[in-house]
């Protein structure tokens, strides 16, 4: 299998509900234009051992069908204002890659087992400047199940997360930040409640 791909995620999460409308980005800086809405239908599994001990590092692995990276995915601890990503595509079968196994030993070489399964009706939007993609703006509407429980859950929230051309030092991070805070709140959202998508669908 071919070496994984690496994303630094820096998100911010918000909760809102079914009815809110989107925000307006006219006043973000760095913004010249949003691009329309990009409608993907996604769908994870996430798998842990059976006392937890990814989630107790501060990891997450899934298997995602849907969308521009899927595949395996394990989402590292979070370090300072962002969290290491790495992707592998989809094998032939639904058993965990050699590669992912490899990756995921530093924390745990125990048997994995279903955690829970998140569907999400994603509309995603670029927000963009004069060098490219500032951000990805994401509207999501979540329904996951809690598959130790037996417990479903829905809601709706928003994710940004920082592109490529988003300003690379902290203050112009913050400055960014800031201004799509102060939109979301005028919509309508607040922060988020919750850390992760497989938090919420655990209930934490």
């Amino acid at each position: 299998m071919t070496e994984p791909s690496r994303t630094v995620e820096v998100e911010r999460k918000y909760d809102v509900d079914v009815t809110t409308p989107l925000p307006v980005w006219e006043a973000i800086p760095g913004v010249d234009a949003v691009t329309d809405g990009e409608a993907r239908a996604l769908d994870a599994q996430y798998f842990d051992t059976a006392d937890g001990a990814l989630s107790r590092s501060g990891v997450a692995l899934r298997r995602r069908t849907g969308g521009p990276d899927e595949g395996w995915h394990v989402k590292g601890p979070r370090e300072g204002d962002g969290r290491l990503e790495l992707g592998w595509p989809l094998a032939e079968g639904d058993d965990l890659p050699d590669a992912v196994a490899t990756a995921i030993a530093r924390w745990t070489t125990e048997p994995l087992t279903p955690l829970a399964r998140i569907r999400n009706d994603r509309t995603a939007y670029l927000l963009t400047g004069p060098d490219g993609v500032v951000a990805e703006f994401v509207d999501d509407r979540v329904r996951a199940t809690d598959l130790r429980q037996g417990v479903e859950r829905e809601w709706r929230e928003w994710e940004m997360e920082l592109g490529a051309a988003a300003p690379a030092d902290a203050d112009g991070r913050e400055t960014f930040f800031a201004a799509v805070e102060q939109a979301v709140r005028a919509a309508g959202g607040r922060n988020s409640e919750s850390g992760s998508k497989l938090g919420r669908a655990l209930g934490f």
